[in-house]
């Protein structure tokens, strides 16, 4: 059975400019996981490219990265780092 629900650790989010990603921890039935959103994610669900404020993209739309990250998890929960794409928007 799928997991229904993520819990965001807000301390872990993290910006990585050089790989153009949000990094961020977790927590899915218990088990912490650590993620990682790709820009790309955040231009689809805002319209706009990350331009120094990535961060705040990820928290405005935390709620849809929560639920893409756990189509990431499902997809593929072996990588040390989950990524999420675009793909992984429902």
């Amino acid at each position: 059975m799928a997991a229904d629900k993520m819990d965001i650790s807000q301390s872990s989010v993290m910006d990585n400019e050089d790989e153009k990603l949000v990094e961020f921890i977790g927590e899915v039935d218990g088990d912490e996981y650590q993620f990682a959103v790709q820009y790309a994610v955040l231009e689809a669900l805002s319209g706009d490219a990350p331009d120094g404020d990535a961060v705040e993209q990820f928290n405005r739309f935390e709620d849809t990265v929560a639920e893409a990250g756990l189509v990431a998890l499902a997809r593929n929960s072996d990588q040390a780092t989950i990524v999420i794409s675009e793909n992984d928007l429902e």
